[in-house]
């Protein structure tokens, strides 16, 4: 079985915890590492070379959406995925144009693994 390597960037520790609990269930994702602002995770990334980041919008440093663009000339080939409790159609565009594989909002753990599963299938 394939195995994708992820890593987490949100500024919110127990949203953390909580990606890293329902992530056990899914063997297939190993967390390699996490990131609480946006400098640490594209500094974190170029190290770990994640397959897949899960990117909050709003942290300390960097905001997430130029942390995404930062991160798409770095490492082209790493996939994206935003997950915010921000749902403002222009805000979810504005990631979406990054390059970002697609946008959860913060509320349904089904939504965010079945958005894990198509990123990391695309």
């Amino acid at each position: 079985m394939e195995r994708f390597r992820v890593q987490i960037v949100d500024d919110y520790e127990p949203w953390r915890r909580f990606i890293r609990s329902a992530f056990r269930k899914r063997t297939e994702l190993e967390i390699v590492g996490e990131s609480s602002d946006g400098l640490q995770a594209i500094q974190q990334a170029q190290e770990l070379r994640p397959d897949l980041i899960l990117l909050d919008l709003g942290l300390p440093t960097i905001d997430g959406i130029e942390t995404a663009r930062r991160l798409r000339k770095l490492l082209p080939q790493c996939k994206i995925l935003f997950l915010s409790q921000e749902s403002s159609p222009e805000i979810v565009q504005e990631a979406l144009s990054t390059g970002a594989r697609g946008y959860v909002v913060k509320q349904s753990l089904n939504e965010l693994m079945k958005a894990v599963t198509a990123a990391l299938a695309a």
